[in-house]
């Protein structure tokens, strides 16, 4: 679920808690309060959780539409392409041509 990184920083901050602390009080780990805060994206539980220790409703931590990760390296806006997938074809033929290969060199053996 993709939440507002920057809110979840500013409600740990005005409670003047660690992420150690914050991570103690909604009984997760603290890795995963880090990626909370640096990429945005929490499970269900975790935002519950999150929202149970401020006591605050989903809608103030979700993001926004406009709020959209940066560092995905396909954009989410469009649909995908055979491009993306070009990469893992070429190794798949790459493969399957060395198999080939080798198992004519060893039945020529």
């Amino acid at each position: 679920m993709q939440i507002d990184a920057a809110k979840a920083i500013e409600l740990r901050n005005k409670q003047g808690w660690t992420q150690q602390h914050l991570a103690d009080a909604c009984a997760v780990s603290l890795r995963t309060i880090q990626r909370v805060e640096k990429d945005g994206i929490a499970s269900q539980e975790t935002v519950a959780a999150l929202c149970s220790v401020y006591e605050i409703d989903r809608q103030v931590i979700e993001a926004s539409p406009s709020v959209r990760p940066t560092n995905n390296t396909v954009n989410s806006e469009r649909p995908p392409s055979w491009l993306d997938a070009l990469p893992m074809l070429v190794t798949l033929l790459l493969g399957m041509a060395i198999g080939a290969g080798l198992t004519l060199w060893l039945t020529s053996r």
